[in-house]
């Protein structure tokens, strides 16, 4: 081999591609664990702008509170003065709406239907649950009428107030 010739050595190319592997193999576990702390995080707030939704809800129609569905609305309606109703009352984005958000898909089974001013709905069931558990998330959020978000770590669906009274709040 000629020493005026410049490059690389095979040797030389194997060690650099194997400090990149060691280093990657270090950092995408620690770049899992943030993104599913920061769908954590934004289910958390999720369950917060659903509680503030409600009570926004409950006290502009009084029909109590409403279904997910109802809190939102169409752009267009949304953009105009005076368009929000309460079939769409504007209240939280239609990503949350839409039922899925940062890796959780978000719902509140409680209340079914709009209340009326005879028989308002008195109380709501919000939750949280990783898309893919384990992925996307292991913890399980809700809420209700108290305004408490409520933690289950194992991930298990809440399916109703009286489950998510059960657990812990968040501190």
């Amino acid at each position: 081999m000629d020493k005026k010739q410049k490059g690389f050595s095979l040797i030389e190319l194997l060690i650099v591609v194997a400090i990149i592997l060691i280093i990657a193999a270090i950092a995408i576990p620690n770049l899992l664990r943030a993104r599913m702390a920061a769908n954590e995080a934004s289910a958390v707030g999720t369950m917060r702008t659903i509680t503030t939704a409600e009570v926004t809800y409950q006290s502009t129609y009084l029909l109590g509170f409403a279904p997910l569905a109802n809190l939102g609305g169409t752009a267009a309606a949304c953009a105009v003065a005076g368009g929000a109703t309460s079939a769409q009352a504007c209240l939280v984005d239609n990503a949350i709406v839409g039922g899925t958000k940062s890796g959780y898909k978000i719902a509140t089974p409680v209340p079914a239907a709009i209340g009326t001013p005879a028989a308002p709905n008195n109380t709501f069931l919000a939750t949280a649950a990783p898309v893919a558990a384990g992925q996307t998330g292991t913890s399980t959020f809700c809420t209700d009428q108290s305004g408490v978000v409520r933690k289950d770590p194992t991930g298990v669906v809440i399916a109703t107030a009286v489950a998510c009274q059960a657990l812990n709040p968040l501190q």
